[in-house]
């Protein structure tokens, strides 16, 4: 599996973009598990990773999100320990670390020996980080789609359609506890294509989270985006986020007033 990551990995312009794909490489392959063991009937995957693999957003990522969907028979260390045993038969030294934090559970999972096998930049003794996380309480309201994927491995994802994976991201960008670029570049990806967000989602997603009901319609919504956009520093936001980004030159999309007019 070491030299499909090398090849998979060839042509990169940079230590950084190298990292990044192989970052992807087995991000793919924990998705192609998870298929393979049946473990989506349980789980959908979201937030912008989701974006990456399966729609193409131009920005790398680095968690696994996953929402849960059906209760019956889900067992976060059943898959947790399918993914380590499968990491180790595909030939990966894995370690890990799990840890449940009110209703998200999750496990990192550092593979020993990449940095010196794939000459990426770092100290070889490094551990390569991927961590996958599973909402075992998200909101209601959500709406599943199948979107299959055939890019190194062939497989079929349980996801949310866009509007519900949209809804998502707006409550990210604005409730939660710290600024995150990555969240305000998605941003600008969904309003390029013009999506309408699950409102019924995004308003249980707040009450869950922040004990109000805003009551968005379709008619307000905007102007409540436009308020919060205000607020948010964009310096910031450009300096998260452009570690991941594959055109450096979309930093100039990340503009307060830019974006502002992208919602008018």
């Amino acid at each position: 599996m070491i030299e499909v990551i090398k090849q998979s990995i060839e042509g990169s312009k940079s230590g950084e973009e190298k990292v990044n794909r192989t970052r992807e490489f087995l991000q793919v392959l924990m998705l192609k598990i998870l298929f393979d063991r049946g473990y989506f009937e349980n789980i959908a995957f979201v937030g912008g990773t989701a974006l990456r693999i399966l729609y193409g957003l131009r920005r790398y990522s680095e968690d696994l999100d996953f929402s849960l969907v059906k209760k019956e028979k889900y067992d976060f260390n059943k898959i947790s320990d399918a993914l380590l045993f499968e990491l180790g038969k595909n030939g990966f030294k894995v370690e890990e670390k799990r840890r449940t934090v009110q209703t998200v559970n999750s496990i990192l999972i550092k593979f020993g020996g990449l940095y010196e096998k794939l000459g990426l930049p770092g100290q070889s003794t490094e551990k390569f980080l991927v961590k996958l996380e599973v909402d075992s309480n998200p909101p209601k309201g959500s709406k599943s789609v199948i979107v299959p994927l055939t890019v190194r491995f062939v497989l079929a994802v349980n996801t949310f359609d866009l509007p519900s994976l949209f809804a998502g991201k707006l409550h990210a960008c604005f409730f939660r506890k710290y600024t995150k670029g990555r969240d305000f570049y998605d941003l600008v990806w969904y309003l390029g294509k013009r999506i309408t967000p699950n409102l019924k989602l995004l308003n249980n997603a707040v009450i869950q989270t922040e004990k109000k009901d805003l009551k968005l319609t379709e008619l307000t919504y905007k102007d409540f985006l436009a308020e919060k956009l205000k607020k948010v520093d964009f310096a910031a936001v450009r300096k998260d986020v452009e570690v991941f980004l594959e055109d450096k030159n979309e930093l100039k999309l990340l503009d307060k007033e830019l974006i502002l007019r992208m919602l008018e």
